[in-house]
């Protein structure tokens, strides 16, 4: 049950219904909005309907929301209708709305807010995809959470979602691994390796590796060339690195159907493939790029490369598919996975980056457009901002395993999946966020997953001390709801249909924890006002008919705080 889509529909029929007193078409609805206003003191739905309007009506907006107004007072659902400011219609609802909400949010339990708004439209999520080059740090712990939890956030409204990885193993970076790795191979067979060469990743994470190479080849590598042991070694060393990656998203209860390896796309040729595909299309030509804006490098040469019109499609500059070495760019590995991916009947392609990978939207977007022509896939970037870890207000020095930064399992191992994964989005993913370990793991209101997390778990432990008590199963009558801080509850409930489509339109899954916490304050609100006034409080012995209501309101707060943390990939504590 969505109550503000039900309502919406009730003012788009009485919009109708003026329009075709005037003779008028049905005007474009698109723009109208049927939302929670700003000041509850307003009602209980506010709708912009007259304002976005009133020139297909040709009148002002007041004018057109007293006749709206007018037809909106005689549905039986509607208490009031009153005009504000320039023209916004605020509707107050009967008493009798809200049981309706509270039996859904019971009826649906665990499906309480889902929807079938992306219509089983096909979403690649692509997240974290961090070179295979050691382990996550936490700059990666964000980007997952959100990624995951975006895609969660589309799996509940409708949409048919992959979670993807995309390896890069193809690069430069693969060869500096497999060179860090065989020194470790060295030190395993008993060299003594003083110091790591500038260059090379010096972290004891590739220590294992070493072992295993000399476990599985003993001394037999010491004698080949680097031709000969490089992809020996580069093989074992992608395999273990992959292995550590997935224990380290595994650790955040994160689990991605799809690795995807850009080697895979050279070894099948599909760069090859994708390249001429473009040029046939008239995309790829053969042309000079102007220099570098600002200072230009000295090995800068004015040369003629193989360039994808980029410029066509919305990028600022045309961009290289071919080094001069005649080997592919990265961007090219870019192309041809993005075709990949439109092959495989994706229509709508979501990259989760970092923040300094802003100048990938323009080009990711234009590929698209080239490749399955504009409108047929939209492609969205969502970039996340840096994670400064503190300690009681302490910057967090770097990691002693990873030898350079903080990974992602030291942070999960101190303080658990939950508590990192609620503070991830306990902000805009493009603001920046600071991380300290002091405040999340303290138990205070200061500190969001505690405060959500606490408020399922006192829901669960009144559940316990009824069945205890032996206060019997019943029907409830959400009539004796009457209280402010109780009705205040029920609209509460009401507004999460809406807010899970609203964040999943957005791909905004923050919302989702923005939300929780305001349902937690209003549920600890409501349990502090039941020490002051006893007749508020959940179980009352000598009042059954109460009990039973209030203990069936209990389950539906619990049900919401439960679907919404599911989401964000959170456990609903129990006991606290």
């Amino acid at each position: 049950m969505n109550l503000f889509s039900e309502f919406l529909q009730v003012i788009r029929d009485a919009v109708s219904a003026v329009a075709a007193e005037q003779g008028l078409s049905t005007p474009d609805f698109s723009r109208v909005t049927a939302e929670p206003p700003r000041d509850a003191t307003h009602g209980d739905i506010s709708s912009n309907a007259a304002m976005v309007l009133n020139k297909a009506f040709g009148m002002p907006p007041r004018a057109l929301a007293d006749r709206i107004a007018a037809k909106l007072r005689t549905h039986g659902d509607i208490a009031t209708v009153e005009i504000a400011g320039p023209g916004f219609i605020n509707l107050k609802l009967r008493s009798t709305v809200w049981p309706r909400v509270l039996e859904a949010a019971l009826t649906l339990g665990s499906a309480y807010g889902q929807s079938k708004l992306g219509r089983g439209l096909k979403a690649n999520v692509e997240y974290v995809s961090a070179n295979p080059t050691g382990p996550l740090h936490v700059g990666h712990c964000r980007g997952a959470v959100f990624g995951d939890a975006l895609a969660q956030l589309l799996v509940e409204t409708g949409y048919e979602v992959t979670r993807e990885y995309y390896i890069n193993d193809a690069g430069a970076q693969v060869d500096v691994l497999s060179r860090s790795a065989y020194l470790r191979y060295r030190e395993a067979l008993g060299e003594q390796i003083t110091e790591i060469p500038a260059g090379l990743y010096p972290g004891d994470y590739l220590k294992p590796v070493g072992a295993a190479l000399a476990a599985a080849h003993g001394a037999a590598l010491l004698a080949m060339e680097e031709s000969q042991w490089l992809p020996i070694v580069r093989a074992m060393a992608m395999a273990m690195m992959m292995d550590l990656i997935r224990d380290d998203l595994a650790a955040l209860n994160i689990r991605q159907e799809v690795f995807f390896s850009e080697k895979s796309l050279h070894d099948s040729g599909e760069v090859a493939e994708t390249i001429a595909e473009l040029r046939e299309a008239g995309h790829v030509y053969q042309g000079s790029l102007p220099p570098p804006k600002g200072e230009v490098p000295e090995d800068w040469e004015d040369r003629e490369q193989t360039l994808f019109r980029a410029t066509d499609f919305g990028d600022d500059i045309d961009r290289p598919l071919l080094k001069s070495d005649g080997s592919f760019t990265y961007f090219a590995s870019d192309v041809a996975y993005s075709r990949n991916k439109i092959r495989r009947g994706y229509k709508e392609l979501i990259y989760i980056l970092g923040a300094d990978h802003g100048g990938y939207v323009k080009r990711l977007e234009a590929v698209a457009a080239a490749l399955a022509g504009r409108g047929n896939v939209e492609v969205i970037v969502r970039l996340c901002q840096l994670v400064k870890l503190y300690r009681a207000g302490e910057p967090v020095r770097m990691s002693k395993r990873a030898g350079e930064f903080v990974t992602l399992r030291d942070v999960v191992d101190e303080v658990g999946p939950d508590v990192v994964r609620f503070m991830m989005l306990f902000r805009k993913n493009e603001a920046p966020l600071d991380f300290d370990f002091a405040k999340v793991t303290e138990q205070s209101k200061d500190n969001p997953v505690f405060y959500v997390q606490y408020a399922h778990a006192r829901t669960c432990s009144v559940l316990r001390n009824a069945k205890e008590e032996g206060i019997p199963d019943g029907t409830p009558d959400f009539s004796l709801l009457t209280d402010e801080a109780e009705l205040g509850l029920i609209r509460r409930i009401a507004e999460y249909p809406r807010l899970l489509e609203a964040a999943a339109q957005a791909h905004e899954p923050h919302r989702i924890a923005f939300y929780l916490f305001d349902l937690a304050g209003d549920f600890h609100s409501l349990w502090n006002k039941g020490k002051d006034s006893p007749q508020l409080r959940f179980i009352l012995k000598d009042e059954v008919k109460v009990s039973i209501t209030r203990l069936a309101f209990l389950r539906a707060i619990r049900y919401v705080l439960a679907n919404g943390l599911r989401i964000l990939g959170v456990r609903p504590a129990e006991e606290m």
